[in-house]
């Protein structure tokens, strides 16, 4: 006979093996960085309601559905965190031996981007539209192939123990690497990813090992190609514009200066605690252009007051914190590098969003990541966030 002891374990030890087989030691789910996820989910899950805020009262962009943003964000979300899965799953080392095929898929994007298919929105033609209101900018993915492309060509040396840092020939290929998708994505003109793009380049420069030389280097050309850019117009009427309200805020309040003279209002009428959710003037009122993405932070300065933003800020925090673990504690050049790569382009790109909404960097219409409503945006961050889980997948247990 089959006693109830022996019958409750037979029934049971399936559960309990997928449950022990999931905590093991070598279970790829022990060797996560789960507060990195969660600190990112809970700004992509509470930026959901930003939007929605932001969102549910502009019938000229819902089309008369009150969640048309959010479901969409939502939607995102899910492809992102699936994107991320997918990363993961490739592995690191096996990620690596793909970069090439990345690189060559974002330049195509971006080509097209600037070729009939590509349209225009808010002065640059930086979109691929596929219809039913679905598009895609491929400068955000750009941004991915800048860091993995120069990841694998500064790596290749040292991984494979023939020098102990970059050589000057393999560091002048990887600028080369990253200046092509930086002079595409400057035709569109897109003058705001360009800065991001030029900051990760140089994190990655310093995170390398290079030598000084080409770090002063790349900052005295950079100067100079401010300069450049400057001097032979490159640079829209709107985009000179918006660097002349930043100099001088009260130059017109009521033209190009409008959109920070709105935002620094919808900031600073929140207070400690803010109005409430969905109970913002300025919000509600529609007085803050592009608040869902760009100026998504207002919304949360007005509706949840310092103490929302600061959480914001706190949970952006988190994610670079634990982001510089993995890099210090990366088993190869490459992983470093990839990490070092995702920190800068995440920090400067949530102090210049961030920033511009408080009046003190000039308006540049990039995405603060994990929060800003946007597809392009929410699928490179997510990528990102499983590139650096598998570069910390491949630490020892413990570590």
């Amino acid at each position: 006979m089959t006693s109830y002891g022996s019958y409750r374990q037979v029934r049971l030890s399936p559960q309990r093996g997928a449950v022990s087989k999931a905590l093991a030691k070598d279970s790829p789910l022990r060797k996560l960085d789960w507060i990195l996820i969660l600190a990112a989910l809970v700004l992509s899950l509470g930026s959901a309601l930003l939007v929605w805020s932001a969102t549910r009262g502009r019938d000229n962009l819902t089309h008369g559905d009150p969640q048309y943003f959010l479901y969409r964000h939502l939607t995102n979300l899910v492809i992102g965190l699936a994107l991320c899965a997918v990363v993961i799953g490739i592995g690191s080392r096996r990620f690596r031996t793909l970069v090439p095929f990345v690189y060559v898929a974002v330049m195509l994007m971006l080509v097209a981007t600037l070729s009939p298919l590509g349209s225009t929105i808010n002065g640059q033609h930086s979109w691929i539209q596929f219809g039913g209101g679905f598009s895609m900018q491929p400068a955000e993915f750009a941004k991915l192939a800048i860091v993995l492309g120069m990841a694998v060509i500064l790596s290749a040396r040292v991984d494979a123990g023939d020098r102990e840092f970059p050589p000057d020939r393999s560091v002048f290929q990887a600028l080369v690497a990253a200046s092509i998708p930086m002079a595409i994505v400057m035709l569109m003109p897109d003058a705001g990813s360009v800065m991001v793009m030029a900051v990760i380049v140089l994190g990655i420069l310093l995170a390398s090992g290079a030598a000084n030389r080409w770090t002063f280097g790349l900052l005295l050309a950079g100067v100079g190609g401010c300069v450049a850019i400057w001097k032979l117009g490159v640079l829209s009427k709107y985009q000179i514009d918006r660097f002349a309200a930043f100099a001088n805020p009260a130059l017109d309040p009521s033209g190009v200066g409008y959109n920070t003279a709105q935002a620094r209002i919808a900031i600073g009428s929140g207070g400690l605690t803010g109005k409430g959710l969905f109970h913002g003037t300025q919000t509600t009122g529609q007085f803050v252009p592009e608040q869902q993405t760009d100026f998504v932070f207002t919304v949360a300065g007005e509706e949840l007051g310092f103490l929302g933003a600061a959480a914001i800020l706190l949970l952006l925090g988190v994610v670079l914190w634990r982001a510089c673990r993995i890099a210090r504690h990366a088993t190869d050049l490459y992983g470093t590098i990839v990490v070092a790569g995702v920190v800068a382009w995440f920090a400067f790109q949530a102090f210049e969003n961030i920033g511009m909404c408080l009046g003190i960097m000039p308006v540049a219409g990039i995405p603060l990541p994990f929060v800003s409503y946007g597809g392009s945006s929410m699928f490179a961050v997510w990528v990102a966030i499983g590139l650096m889980q598998a570069v910390h997948s491949q630490r020892p247990i413990g570590v």
